[in-house]
């Protein structure tokens, strides 16, 4: 899986799409940001996630590679999102791309935690979260990768992380605005786009 990130870092990439259901969870929990992805690169050209398998189609989910010149997110041209940097060691990055490789590896396997998701919204009235290790919704698959390679531990059930909790992280925000204004080369990041 791509090379070593010069500087052991892996990133967060958190937005919210003017989709009907990023719009909703917005409306619902009052989330800055609704959709999370993992990328194992500055310039976001790995980003993993599970999310929509057909652009037009939102109800059918799968673990994806994502771009921001694909899907969802080409169809934007204002997109609210941040990229959070965060350190790892080469043990951690290690570990976080094994996983993901192990995702891509079987990725019809995996499908996309639609009940997780209502229970993350709205609770669970037979008990706590579910959890299901062949399905995913994006939150939880980037802290169950982080989690399960020693980068952090917030405290919560992978099955109630929502994307604004990995605001959490112990990490650094390199950018923030309007992602499909995101660019990245080795000497600079955008720190702060409005």
């Amino acid at each position: 899986m791509g090379g070593m990130d010069a500087h052991n870092n892996v990133y967060i990439v958190l937005s919210r799409s003017n989709t009907i259901l990023s719009q909703a969870i917005h409306l619902i929990k009052g989330d800055k940001y609704t959709h999370a992805a993992l990328s194992l690169d500055r310039d976001l050209k790995h980003m993993f996630s599970f999310g929509r398998r057909w652009t037009y189609n939102p109800f059918v989910g799968c673990f994806r590679r994502e771009n921001l010149n694909e899907g969802i997110y080409k169809s934007h041209v204002y997109l609210p999102g941040t990229v959070i940097q965060v350190p790892v060691s080469p043990e951690q990055y290690e570990s976080v791309t094994h996983h993901i490789d192990n995702f891509m590896l079987d990725s019809v396997d995996y499908g996309y935690n639609y009940w997780g998701l209502f229970v993350n919204l709205f609770g669970n009235p037979f008990g706590g979260p579910l959890e299901d290790n062949e399905r995913f919704f994006c939150s939880e698959f980037v802290y169950y990768v982080l989690n399960g390679s020693g980068v952090c531990d917030l405290g919560l059930h992978r099955g109630f992380i929502r994307p604004q909790d990995l605001l959490r992280l112990n990490g650094k925000i390199i950018f923030e605005g309007n992602l499909m204004k995101y660019h990245c080369n080795p000497m600079r990041v955008t720190a702060i786009e409005t």
